[in-house]
């Protein structure tokens, strides 16, 4: 059976179904309906739909097939007149059968709609191995990374796609706290005082990039039931929504942090990404977003709001073409730009992701790894993503604080570039990377980050 391309809008009275069937009978079409369910037959075309609310067949139904497009458009009546159907374009998930669920996470969904009586044929062909004793350090625990740190073992398979994707050297010996040092100690050999002074100083182009209007800016909804029915897909988002496998997740508290955290470390990156192409992808694109992205080059787990900002402006003074603190508070307002528009609008942005990697070679390892996990996760979880910025929100708004249109007495000298005036009890954001603690002391750039 073929799944089509199918759309879904609502009045308050009824659901609207758009389903694209070029190539069948229009005299001959099977619908279900029954509560949350929806089941479409058309030859060779079956649709199977989980709705966020009830529908009814009282005959008030109506449908028409449009035969030069191949069009077929379904009215049905909701069951509570003027209830509003929320996730109506996270096509994922509506795709997932009723009630499904997975013991392990990352495991697709299957429905169990086969005969449960006839018993699969065992093949007697089937290829063997000898069998031969597992060494101790094939057995021992291997260092976990990926969504919500659910996979191991991947890039002991990909050495030699491995420096080209990632920059930790050896992930699958490496634990956490050990990757972060590493990070760190890298991001210090890496910053260059000569090259953060001279955007400093010369900042015209910064001013322009500064100005740019990406999508997320325009006029903000009062709700964010709102901002999300005004985020629209493109044909090719959509078809690939329709491409990804129905998957379960199940992750305990701490998985949930790391994951959310995680995806506001990708998503700035994204947008520090965006605004420095002013929204037209090239060739270093792929690179930006992974280099800038702690998760994505050194499978980094952040624990904090705080750590995912420290991390996320140290990197963009020591990566990418322009290194201006400005360009890191504008990423962060962008970010949370996003966050507020919903699941629709943090979707938009992982589907523009998982395209950059998925046309660039070796990068799309990252999609396995991560984005194409994200893309799935975000349509099903329940928590708004904009919730996320309530912890440690005054974080938030002192990154946020440093504007282009703002005086710049206050970004003069590398002393003082940058600076955020910090929450209580916290660290204190400066213009470049903080010196490593001993041993050995790396020796202090000329500009620090405390």
């Amino acid at each position: 059976m073929i799944t089509p391309a199918f759309d879904l809008s609502q009045d308050p009275d009824f659901l609207i179904l758009s389903i694209r069937v070029p190539y069948t009978r229009t005299s001959e079409f099977d619908l279900y309906i029954d509560g949350t369910d929806f089941k479409f037959y058309a030859k060779p075309y079956f649709l199977r739909l989980t709705l966020p609310g009830r529908i009814v067949e009282d005959g008030r139904e109506k449908a028409k097939f449009d035969i030069d497009k191949g069009l077929f458009t379904l009215h049905v009546p909701k069951e509570t007149s003027g209830e509003n159907f929320e996730g109506l374009q996270m096509l994922t998930s509506l795709l997932a059968p009723k009630g499904s669920r997975s013991a392990k996470p990352l495991v697709e969904d299957l429905g169990g709609e086969e005969d449960e009586e006839e018993e699969e044929e065992f093949d007697w062909q089937v290829e063997q191995e000898v069998y031969e004793k597992a060494s101790e350090e094939e057995l021992g625990p291997r260092h976990k990374y990926g969504f919500a740190n659910q996979r191991s073992g991947v890039f002991a398979r990909l050495q030699e796609e491995l420096s080209d994707v990632i920059d930790l050297k050896n992930p699958e010996e490496t634990s956490a706290a050990e990757r972060r040092r590493a990070r760190l100690q890298a991001e210090a050999s890496a910053f260059s005082p000569d090259h953060y002074l001279a955007d400093l100083f010369e900042d015209d182009e910064i001013k322009g990039l500064l100005k740019f209007k990406p999508w997320w800016t325009e006029p903000s909804r009062p709700t964010e039931q709102e901002a999300e029915s005004a985020v629209s897909f493109t044909d090719d988002e959509k078809q690939q929504l329709r491409k990804f496998t129905n998957r379960s997740y199940l992750l305990d508290k701490a998985s949930r942090r790391h994951a959310w955290l995680g995806l506001l470390d990708v998503l700035l990156a994204y947008c520090y990404e965006v605004r420095s192409t002013e929204g037209d992808h090239n060739v270093e694109s792929p690179w930006t977003i992974r280099k800038l992205s702690g998760t994505l080059c050194w499978l980094e787990t952040y624990s904090c709001l705080q750590e995912v900002l420290v991390s996320f402006g140290r990197r963009v003074l020591c990566y990418p073409l322009y290194r201006h603190f400005a360009l890191v508070s504008a990423a962060v307002r962008d970010a949370t730009k996003v966050l507020q528009s919903g699941r629709t609008g943090v979707l938009k942005c992982l589907l523009d992701v998982h395209r950059v990697f998925r046309e660039n070679d070796p990068a799309y390892i990252l999609n396995d790894l991560y984005i194409t996990d994200y893309c799935i996760w975000i349509q099903r979880v329940k928590v708004k993503p904009a919730g996320m910025l309530r912890e440690r929100s005054s974080w938030v708004q002192d990154v946020c604080s440093v504007r282009d249109g703002e005086r710049r007495d206050d970004m003069s000298s590398p002393s003082r570039a940058g600076s955020v005036r910090p929450p209580k009890n916290s660290i204190t954001l400066r213009s470049a990377p903080p010196p490593l603690p001993p041993p050995p002391p790396p020796p202090a750039p000329a500009v620090r980050w405390k």
